[in-house]
């Protein structure tokens, strides 16, 4: 029997019933929930992101939900660090933590951990987009290809931003991103019992999908949307306004398209969300896959639990 302290990861693309199993599971055993969602860490985005309501919230407190305001950022590094502090905790009280979405960098991040990469340098990014900007970003990949082959490899030239940081990285530390990437945290002293809760026929997750969108619209998501804007301060180039649905709404409210087509669009830019996702849990190790609606996936989980 593994002597780790147990943490409980439940993954999946996003309408695969992810939360209503974990509030099942908490009903059950003397568990935390810890979001693991780049969108519901934002306040007043409750409808569009599929928060969980006051009467979920009842039964399962959820951690890492409503903690900032959409015009501030939260990086994989803050959650890893935010997450190991509850996991601490919960332990503390002899529960279970039981970590819940589907923001797949966040797991690797606190399962993996992260590389020791330098903070953002603002002037040594605008330099570089200054060279961008008379030398092109043609030179500046061969640039790249001198100094780190193989980011270079990885990196398109025309994706500025990956090219930027790569740059960026090497002008402030002087190692290249694939040195410091090789290096990664400590691994931390937990059992990590990692589940992927998808439906097996995709048909069924699109159509989730399409419902889950309509039922958005009925609460009420345009209003939501149009309330953000109304604040003046957040633009569509903001981490928390491009979750997916946001930014769709916020083009119809421009004018932009109908809402037929605002619907089409939301649905369809939540579906290569799910897709993206999927991918990520296919490459997963040590993963146990549910499949969603079947009835044995409590089970499942919990006869792993020691």
């Amino acid at each position: 029997m593994n002597s780790k302290p147990q943490v409980i990861c439940l993954m999946g693309p996003t309408a695969s019933g992810k939360t209503a199993l974990a509030i099942e599971l908490a009903q059950q055993f003397p568990c935390d929930i810890i979001s693991v969602d780049s969108a519901l860490i934002y306040k007043e985005m409750d409808i569009g992101t599929a928060k969980p309501d006051a009467q979920e919230l009842q039964l399962a407190p959820h951690a890492l939900i409503d903690i900032l305001d959409p015009k501030e950022s939260y990086s994989a590094a803050d959650f890893r660090k935010d997450a190991i502090e509850l996991i601490e905790k919960s332990h503390a009280k002899g529960r279970i933590p039981v970590l819940v979405g589907g923001t797949m960098m966040y797991f690797k991040a606190l399962i993996e951990g992260l590389s020791p990469l330098p903070a953002a340098d603002e002037e040594i990014r605008l330099q570089i987009a200054k060279e961008a900007e008379k030398l092109g970003w043609e030179v500046l990949h061969g640039h790249l290809s001198e100094i780190d082959p193989t980011s270079a490899a990885r990196i398109h030239p025309n994706d500025p931003q990956r090219l930027s940081r790569a740059l960026e990285v090497y002008r402030i530390s002087g190692k290249s991103l694939t040195e410091l990437t090789a290096t990664k945290s400590e691994p931390l002293p937990y059992e990590f019992l990692q589940f992927a809760i998808v439906p097996e026929d995709r048909k069924i997750l699109h159509q989730r999908i399409a419902e889950r969108f309509q039922l958005m619209l009925d609460q009420g998501f345009v209003d939501e949307v149009r309330a953000l804007m109304a604040r003046g301060d957040l633009n569509l180039d903001m981490p928390s306004m491009r979750c997916v649905g946001y930014r769709q709404c916020w083009q119809y409210l421009e004018g932009e398209f109908d809402e037929q087509q605002m619907f089409d669009k939301g649905v369809a830019a939540t579906r290569q969300l799910a897709k993206r996702q999927i991918t990520w849990l296919r490459s997963w190790p040590d993963l146990t896959w549910l499949n969603t609606g079947d009835k044995k996936n409590l089970y499942q989980i919990v006869k792993s639990i020691n």
